[in-house]
């Protein structure tokens, strides 16, 4: 299959997936039509008149919109309306949009993720999840999005960097696919990606150490020992503080990301948002493999089990090499203190 079409990769999906493959596949086509949209705002840089500093604005969760935000959303708003969805729940809307009720897929998307990087030249990206409708959509528009995310029929995300790609998961593995100028099309690069189990290599932003619980101290003090610490082998620490570039490069060569809460005024739960970042990003890294858990006091939650009380809930998430991502959780875990 590696060099094959988005679309023939697709079709060939709806064909093996009669209730829900062809609209799924109709909806990944329009986003992947709008990300090269978005693709072509980001490359103008600071040319563009999107890359406008702040817009003067918050989003649903309090942070503040640039220019660009506002208008991928509204580009993927548009987008989705020419598609079988009939709500869209967005980082940047407060509550979702219903489109048509007489459609039967909801969107969770964070259609700028990594915004706070635009202006240094970072990787960004959009992160998204596809949902079935649950109930009358025009009624109750929430609960569509207060599904575990085991519930996603689809997920993934494109990132705007070096190369213009989509990584995704339609059940059946993690998928990269890279766009080509040249075929005016996403082609398929990396088939059923495999993060390795283990992985000397953690991301974590280290300057909110003195923040952090004693637990989320300890395992970072453990593997800042070395060789002759207590894990018995150096680690290295990779952070970019993209989530979109940071996922990816845990699934081309390994690793694990952390963002846990701390005592930071609103940052008890981390930042990262659970419907449409953490949920997304978790059903990637199990298809391909990996693992994904919330790593608070608690200890041991997989992300996937979790059920949303709200739209843009947030969550302390954990996620990559499956060996490492259980080592972590035994240091959350309850027993240790």
């Amino acid at each position: 299959m590696t060099g094959s079409s988005l679309a023939a990769f697709l079709e060939e999906y709806a064909a093996s997936n009669p209730k829900d493959g062809e609209a799924v596949s109709e909806i990944l086509l329009g986003l992947a039509k709008c990300a090269e949209q978005v693709r072509d705002y980001v490359n103008q840089g600071a040319l563009g008149s999107a890359f406008a500093g702040a817009k003067g604005s918050t989003n649903a969760d309090g942070d503040t919109q640039k220019e660009l935000d506002v208008l991928a959303d509204d580009n993927f708003l548009d987008a989705m309306r020419a598609v079988p969805v009939a709500l869209y729940g967005s980082e940047e809307i407060n509550n979702p949009v219903l489109l048509d009720r007489n459609k039967k897929y909801a969107i969770a998307i964070d259609p700028l993720d990594g915004s706070s990087n635009i202006d240094t030249n970072v990787s960004i990206g959009t992160i998204f999840g596809i949902l079935p409708v649950i109930g009358d959509p025009a009624e109750h528009p929430e609960n569509s999005f207060l599904q575990p995310g085991s519930s996603q029929l689809a997920a993934g995300y494109f990132i705007y960097g070096p190369q213009l790609a989509l990584v995704v998961s339609v059940g059946n593995g993690t998928h990269i696919f890279v766009y080509s100028a040249r075929s005016n099309a996403f082609i398929l690069a990396y088939e059923n990606l495999k993060i390795p189990q283990q992985t000397s290599e953690y991301g974590i932003n280290a300057s909110n150490y003195n923040e952090w619980s004693d637990k989320q101290r300890r395992y970072i003090d453990d593997c800042l020992a070395g060789a002759s610490g207590p894990r018995q082998k150096k680690f290295n620490m990779r952070w970019v503080g993209s989530l979109v570039a940071d996922a990816y490069r845990i699934l081309i060569r390994g690793g694990v990301f952390i963002y846990p809460g701390d005592k930071r005024k609103g940052y008890a739960n981390g930042r990262l948002r659970l419907v449409y970042e953490a949920n997304p990003v978790s059903l990637l890294a199990e298809q391909a493999g990996g693992a994904a858990v919330c790593c608070d006091e608690e200890g041991g939650r997989r992300i996937l089990d979790i059920i949303p009380t709200e739209l843009h809930q947030r969550i302390p998430l954990a996620f990559g090499s499956s060996a490492e991502i259980a080592c972590l959780e035994q240091y959350h875990g309850k027993n240790n203190t």
